[in-house]
């Protein structure tokens, strides 16, 4: 996997569930809309964070296995995400 595909994974992963977020906003539009904008901002910083990783990695690692950290990591984050989101649904 190269730098681009992680680049383009977190933009359109996050994207995606920024979609979902504002999806559940316009069918529920009796739930917190304030707490669906919390998620969108917690979204942006993870998207921000691995962005930063990925523009700035440390150089005592190995590329390869660091690349898969970050792409772990995104993948931890958004299922926190969705579980946030689904918990809204109840």
């Amino acid at each position: 996997m190269n730098l681009r595909d992680i680049k383009k994974d977190i933009e359109f992963l996050i994207g995606d569930f920024v979609e979902d977020c504002l999806m559940f906003a316009m069918l529920h539009p009796d739930k917190d809309v304030t707490r669906v904008e919390g998620l969108i901002n917690e979204a942006s910083d993870l998207a921000d964070s691995l962005f930063d990783k990925v523009n700035h990695p440390a150089k005592d690692v190995k590329p390869r296995a660091y690349y898969n950290r970050i792409g772990a990591e995104l993948i931890g984050g958004l299922d926190q995400l969705c579980e946030k989101l689904s918990a809204l649904a109840k």
